[in-house]
């Protein structure tokens, strides 16, 4: 199998319901790490909750929460979050749920001061997708929010975006973004672009706004389950 020998990303969605069903996501923040510990295979996690909206704002959403782990390959993470009682029960207390796979195109900064991501460069056709990972200094953290809004916004617009969401490890100080392109050409053109996106990423060089920060980009292996009701990847493998 072509890549039995690749580390996989698996990148987990869960949207729920009001009431107890959110009351226990947010205690799983804290309860759910021993289990995840002890999940055979798995390499670097994270748990990460979510801002309002998209989740590019620093006022958390209770309803969507995300886990983040690495695997040896792709079979493994599949069968993992598909059979692991963890996974299991986030499915079984979801109102939906959607995993992405994917394996590193190119990483470069630290995580919890660990490198988590094995780079693979090879092909990059396809669906690609890009992850920031960022400690906020906490005296920059105002003039960082600030600016998000008019990133996302920026996004949102872009037709070429499959699939962007905001999530973080604590509100307001960890933040990570995370966006779905057709392909590296899409990407790379509106990372060049002049606008907010650009200008904040010198605001952070010039004002040293980040403890600690990560840059990623990922190939789509594959996907399961839905996002307000569809795969968000759906069109992109059309037209592929």
């Amino acid at each position: 199998m072509r890549n039995s020998a690749i580390q996989t990303v698996s990148l987990s969605f869960f949207r729920f319901p009001r009431g107890a069903a959110r009351l226990w996501a947010f205690a799983m923040m804290g309860l759910a790490r021993p289990s995840l510990r002890r999940v055979p295979d798995i390499g670097f996690w994270k748990l990460c909750g979510s801002g309002t909206g998209e989740g590019f704002t620093p006022i958390p959403n209770t309803g969507v929460y995300a886990i983040l782990a690495t695997w040896p390959n792709l079979k493994v993470a599949q069968e993992r979050t598909d059979s692991e009682y963890i996974f299991k029960r986030y499915q079984a207390k979801s109102e939906e749920n959607y995993t992405l796979f994917m394996s590193t195109l190119s990483a470069r900064g630290i995580w919890s001061g660990a490198a988590p991501f094995d780079s693979n460069p090879v092909s990059d056709t396809g669906p690609i997708a890009a992850l920031t990972r960022a400690t906020i200094s906490p005296l920059a953290a105002l003039s960082f929010w600030r600016r998000v809004p008019d990133i996302s916004s920026v996004i949102g617009q872009d037709p070429n975006v499959a699939f962007k969401i905001g999530i973080g490890e604590i509100p307001l100080l960890h933040q990570i973004t995370f966006s779905v392109w057709p392909d590296t050409h899409v990407m790379a053109n509106f990372a060049r672009k002049d606008g907010p996106h650009a200008r904040a990423i010198k605001a952070v060089r010039d004002g040293n706004w980040f403890r600690e920060e990560l840059y990623a980009r990922f190939r789509i292996l594959d996907s399961r389950g839905t996002w307000h009701g569809r795969d968000p990847l759906e069109h992109l493998r059309h037209a592929a």
